[in-house]
């Protein structure tokens, strides 16, 4: 009798269990703050809005813009970062005002020689919202197009709205932290390389540290994602721009946008831009591929038309920040007398110091280069803690 009510306990216990796992509630699906639009229509409503917004801008199927309208917020304006409002410029290229075809509305360009709203564009507002895609890496230009519309709403009154997305690099805290001689549209803030922050975060990081005039006088408003956590992997489900095309070429884009200020090929003007590393003389691989004039690399890739040998990158594991690449093929111009920076001062602007690529030019080791971070990234983090918004 004992041993049938210790048999029957036990099935009770493993049934309860099993109940309890079936029953536990799931993981809350990823929203990012567009998705929630709850957190921020009353903020809309009866206001003159812009929107600083690209092809990213997405809520499901539909654009954001075509989201307000619908709710019959006034869009008074579009504002367009690089690449364009549609995502479809070459990298470097001039994004032209116009009207966007699809809504009628106003597009204003905030690249190529006007990067920061006018006084007569900002008197139309009453708020502006910032919904782009950014990918963690400090030289990708989206953040910057943001410090500069914040610079414009503390100027002349017009509140701020930033509805947060992920950041793909959100685990790496990482690189040099940018000199402020160094400073330049890729490169505005004193933080690493890689900052492990989403453009919430660092937007409250731009207002609370003072980084822009008059920051007191920014009302910013933040709708944070829900369900997320920087450690975990996040896809991207549009391509934030035409030469980070996949999750890959995000991974590797911190370790190869460096390779911009040599005379190297990293694969735009292939299928697999940022994914590989070439040059037409000689090479530390042999993987071969010809770059040629594509959408979103007409202007003149690197060694366009010519065959390179170099390394494919499209399987490798990449994580963070690694500067094997930068050494490897430094070391391989220097034995055969060739210069590597060619491009110095964007190498400079890029790295946000002129240190990296002067240890780099000395030899010294990935370890010695990065034992010299690693007072300014432990004081960066303990500055950005008050900022944080997720685990």
């Amino acid at each position: 009798m004992r041993a049938l009510l210790l048999l029957l306990l036990s099935v009770c216990l493993l049934s309860c269990g099993a109940d309890n796992n079936v029953n536990a509630p799931a993981e809350p699906p990823l929203q990012t703050g567009a998705e929630q639009l709850s957190q921020y229509l009353p903020m809309l409503a009866g206001k003159r809005v812009g929107v600083l917004v690209n092809q990213t801008s997405m809520l499901g199927q539909q654009h954001l813009v075509d989201v307000l309208l619908a709710q019959q917020i006034n869009i008074v304006s579009i504002f367009a970062p690089e690449h364009g409002f549609r995502g479809d410029h070459d990298a470097g290229a001039t994004v032209k005002s116009g009207v966007d075809s699809k809504t009628g509305l106003p597009l204003l360009s905030l690249y190529g020689a006007n990067k920061k709203p006018s006084a007569e564009q900002m008197q139309k507002l009453d708020v502006v919202i910032f919904d782009i895609q950014d990918v963690g890496v400090r030289y990708y230009t989206y953040i910057s197009s943001m410090h500069y519309m914040m610079q414009a709403a503390a100027e002349h009154g017009v509140s701020m709205l930033v509805l947060d997305r992920p950041n793909p690099n959100g685990a790496y805290v990482d690189g040099p932290v940018l000199d402020l001689q160094f400073q330049s549209f890729v490169g505005m803030h004193p933080i690493p390389l890689l900052h492990g922050m989403t453009v919430g975060e660092l937007a409250q990081m731009i207002k609370g540290e003072g980084w822009i005039p008059q920051a007191d006088k920014l009302q910013l408003n933040v709708v944070p994602l829900s369900g997320y956590q920087r450690n975990l992997p996040y896809s991207l489900p549009v391509k934030p721009s035409p030469n980070l095309p996949n999750d890959q070429a995000i991974a590797l884009y911190p370790s190869l946008g460096f390779f911009e200020a040599t005379p190297l090929s990293v694969g735009r003007g292939t299928a697999f831009p940022f994914q590989v590393i070439g040059y037409d003389k000689f090479s530390t691989g042999n993987f071969q591929f010809m770059p040629v004039s594509t959408p979103g690399a007409a202007l003149s890739p690197p060694l366009m038309d010519k065959v390179l040998l170099g390394e494919d990158l499209r399987q490798v594991k990449a994580q963070g920040l690694n500067l094997e690449y930068l050494l490897r093929w430094h070391a391989l111009f220097k034995a055969q007398d060739e210069v590597f920076f060619n491009s110095a001062g964007f190498m400079d602007k890029l790295a946000g110091t002129d240190q990296l690529r002067l240890q780099i030019e000395q030899g010294l080791t990935e370890s010695e280069i990065r034992a010299g971070w690693q007072e300014a990234l432990q004081h960066f983090r303990l500055q950005r803690k008050p900022y944080l918004l997720y685990p």
